[in-house]
This record gives structure tokens, C-alpha cells and sequence, in this order.
């Protein structure tokens, strides 16, 4: 686990090994969230980056047999 230090204005640095696994680049929005006493920084990522991340996913749904 890596620990950073929070600046006198607030600010944080996301070390870099951490920013290049989840592919964050300068400029790049980032969504704040609490939750559980703890602060999560979520990467929003483009609708075109979005496309075919789901590739793959089992859509199949077993139904019950009263059922189309």
C-alpha cells in the first residue's frame, strides 16, 4: 500500500505506477466518492474508450419455465 501526503492546499499526488495501471493521463477527470470512512477516486473514462468493455459478458438468463 502507498501513502501520499496531503499538501497545505489540499492536494494529493497518485503515484505513478498507480496512474499508469489505471491509464489516467494529465488532464483526465476523476469522480470523488466517500464511502465507509474512506475516499475513492474513480477514473470517468470517455464513451468511445467505454466501447466493447463488456465483450464476452454470459448475457444468457436462465428463465423460469411459465415464462417466454
Amino acid at each position: 500500500m502507498t501513502a501520499v501526503t496531503v499538501s497545505p492546499k489540499f492536494q494529493i499526488v497518485i503515484p505513478k505506477d498507480i496512474r499508469e495501471s489505471m491509464g489516467i493521463v494529465s488532464g483526465q477527470k476523476v469522480q470523488v466518492l466517500t464511502y465507509r470512512n474512506r475516499i475513492e477516486l474513480v477514473p470517468i473514462k470517455s464513451m468511445k474508450k467505454m466501447k466493447g468493455f463488456l465483450k464476452g459478458l454470459d448475457t444468457e438468463v436462465k428463465r423460469e419455465k411459465d415464462r417466454l
